[in-house]
């Protein structure tokens, strides 16, 4: 067994680099097809706690980097996030250690351990947090949009993770093509044209969403300040009142106009100027009207109302009327609401930012606008598609996501949102309307691919005619169908690891003439001892 070197490490340190190369703002999304190759070959004869280790340094580069925009919030921000989700990669990198020191290796195996490790990151603790997951880098690429259409962005993630994994094997096998036999290429190719060709039958064979009519929507993104707003702004209700003025631009008919998260300083619905000026919209482009603001919550029980908080989208009619309410369900931990706050607010000072918690709301929001069934998500939620899917499933023909990305400055967290929002649209086979107070902003049809967008803290107005749809992908009808998949084929191997154990198989007689058959490319058993040309 070799022991770990510091070359290993380094490996994994490439792996987490080059996969977050793949995201935005770099979005070099063909590296997700090879980022995870120096990680495969590192941990090759490695003992579960050493794979495990390495997985842990490639989750920590990837992260670190992916989500650099939490230093913003100080490094208690992001070196416990860092640390919580690197363990889930350490967990995938142990269980595959364990069933490779027992003979059980396979590149499809390897992915689906990957898919299981994303889907129980995206759902615990706290709700889950999904942004990393592998199959956002392909956002831009057709194919992999047409797989999420097929089983989600976990499904782009298995493929991903399988053809890197048997692009691994390729290396490895090469590096000693004098000692593997010819059936273990013949594998390898087969495994590669399955990993390849699939995707390309998914993309060919895609349904087109079926179009069901248009709406015409108008995005206001009033907030131009890369800082927080003075004391003499708030007073002077900056925020609402850019917004008013930018709707003064909308002159072409629309059938809704967007106030995006944060536009509104109070309730709408209790605030005498924002509802008189929201009505005023309302009634003089005769559109619907979505505006959003921090509501105090109802009072529960011995709790008054305003203990806690709403964060709310308020739709109006276009006669000024409120016609409905949508409060976030999926709440932002530390962001919205903060666990154990009576045990943390003594010594994380930072957690003052967050003086009293959110409640979530307890119903989804979907409205009949002009003629249309539109469902409003906001913010954190559009990057959980097991929380979207229900939506449509539900009868949403359109997804318009109202956000807030302003804390964030001038990072990639916008972009990256956006390239979520793609992945959505691909897997519902619905457009989505991505309304953002500072940016960006971006229209993406029901295909996934982004047709407008605005720049970052550019004062504007985003006019576009969006193409409703209807009809189920087979994400939307089947669901995380993938991630059940996944959890057999761990199941049989881990089966299959406890029967290789029992001494009833390691006793069973053999017939005469029997020869081994080869190992499995993972565990390389008849590999020489390490030596100078042994790959790191």
């Amino acid at each position: 067994m070799n022991r770990p070197t510091a070359a290993r490490f380094g490996a994994a340190a490439v792996t987490g680099a080059l996969l977050a190369a793949a995201r935005p703002p770099f979005d070099l999304g063909p590296l997700a097809c090879v980022a995870f190759i120096p990680l495969f070959v590192a941990w090759r004869e490695q003992r579960a706690r050493t794979t495990a280790a390495l997985a842990f340094v490639a989750a920590a580069a990837y992260y670190a980097i992916l989500m650099s925009w939490s230093w913003y919030f100080g490094t208690i921000a992001i070196v416990p996030l860092v640390i919580a989700l690197g363990a889930y990669w350490a967990g995938a990198g142990a269980i595959l250690g364990r069933l490779r020191g027992r003979g059980i290796a396979n590149p499809f195996l390897i992915a689906a351990v990957w898919v299981l490790a994303e889907a129980t990151v995206a759902r615990v603790p706290l709700g889950g947090f999904a942004w990393g997951e592998v199959g956002f880098a392909f956002h831009d690429i057709g194919i992999g949009r047409a797989l999420a259409s097929d089983g989600g962005v976990e499904l782009v993630t298995f493929f991903a993770v399988a053809l890197n994994a048997f692009l691994a094997d390729a290396v490895v096998e090469a590096w000693n093509h004098r000692r593997v036999a010819r059936a273990s290429w013949a594998r390898l190719g087969a495994g590669l044209t399955a990993v390849v060709v699939l995707p390309i039958v998914a993309a060919g064979v895609r349904t087109a969403p079926h179009p069901t009519g248009t709406l015409r929507v108008a995005i206001l993104q009033g907030n131009d300040k890369n800082r927080d707003l003075t004391a003499a702004e708030e007073k002077a209700r900056y925020l609402p009142t850019s917004h008013f003025r930018l709707a003064t631009r909308v002159r072409d008919p629309v059938d809704l106009v967007i106030f995006p998260e944060s536009s509104m300083d109070a309730d709408p619905r209790t605030d005498p100027y924002l509802r008189r000026r929201l009505v005023a919209v309302a009634k003089r482009t005769r559109a619907w009207v979505l505006a959003n603001a921090v509501a105090d919550a109802p009072a529960q029980g011995s709790k008054p109302a305003g203990t806690k908080a709403l964060n709310l989208n308020v739709l109006f009619d276009p006669e000024g009327a409120v016609e409905g309410t949508y409060a976030k369900r999926h709440l932002v931990p530390f962001g919205e609401y903060v666990p154990f706050r009576a045990e943390l607010s003594g010594w994380i000072h930072v957690l003052d930012r967050v003086p009293r918690d959110f409640e979530p709301g307890d119903r989804p929001g979907i409205f009949a606008i002009a003629g249309h069934e539109v469902a409003t998500i906001i913010c954190f939620e559009s990057a959980f598609g097991y929380q979207v899917r229900p939506l449509v499933r539900d009868g949403a023909q359109v997804l318009v996501v109202s956000t807030n990305n302003r804390s964030y400055e001038r990072s990639a967290n916008s972009a990256q949102h956006v390239a979520i929002g793609q992945l959505r649209a691909a897997e519902t086979g619905r457009p989505v309307v991505q309304a953002a107070i500072s940016g960006i902003s971006a229209i993406i049809d029901a295909n996934g691919v982004v047709h407008q967008r605005t720049r970052l803290f550019d004062r504007t107005v985003l006019e576009a005619t969006v193409t409703a749809t209807s009809g189920e992908t087979p994400y939307v009808r089947y669901g995380e169908w993938i991630i059940w998949t996944s959890g057999i084929l761990l199941a049989g191997a881990v089966v299959l690891s406890i029967l290789r154990e029992g001494s009833w198989l390691r006793k069973r007689e053999r017939p005469a003439g029997f020869v081994d058959s080869p190992a499995p490319i993972d565990r390389l058993a008849d590999r020489a001892p390490e030596s100078p040309g042994d790959p790191a």
